[in-house]
């Protein structure tokens, strides 16, 4: 394809939804990148996060999420580069400067941390009654558990208070 805005013969959705919905794929990748990954596909039937053939520390967390659709004789063929990073990065600064025609980039978002949520109650301990109990509840992409989000979270706070 040309640009994001295209379509592909025999795929019902049109690129800029592909690329919504390759945005939305969870990787866990252990060890430095950038690392390349194919996926390669003939119709008729969808094409689903699982189908990506992907290198030995590159592990995709959601296998069953829906990348596209392929009608009957249609065939695909896509590259994914996946790096390491922190925070959020756009689109625009994941193209390289001699990138070939072709190559669509993505928005990176590194943080595996989807919501969180907390309550304050009023707790006791024995007869004492001014204490406070703090219930968290965190939601993540599955590459790292809510235990270690918060004691990473919470490192970082200690590095930055000094």
């Amino acid at each position: 394809v040309l640009h994001e805005f295209s379509s592909i013969a025999g795929v019902r959705e049109d690129v800029t939804d592909i690329v919504l919905n390759i945005k939305e794929i969870a990787i866990r990748m252990e060890g430095d990148g950038p690392k390349r990954m194919v996926v390669r596909k003939q119709g008729p039937g969808a094409v689903l996060a699982g189908d990506i053939q992907t290198v030995g520390d590159v592990e995709i967390l959601n296998p069953d999420h829906v990348i596209c659709t392929l009608d009957e004789g249609a065939e695909i063929r896509m590259e994914f580069t996946v790096d390491t990073g922190k925070g959020y990065v756009p689109a625009d600064r994941n193209r390289a400067e001699d990138a070939p025609i072709g190559l669509i980039p993505v928005d990176s978002l590194y943080s595996p941390v989807k919501k969180v949520s907390y309550k304050v109650e009023n707790t006791r301990e024995g007869q004492v009654l001014d204490y406070d109990k703090l219930t968290m509840t965190i939601e993540t992409d599955g590459s790292i558990s809510g235990e270690d989000a918060v004691a990473f979270a919470a490192r970082i706070l200690q590095d930055q208070l000094g």
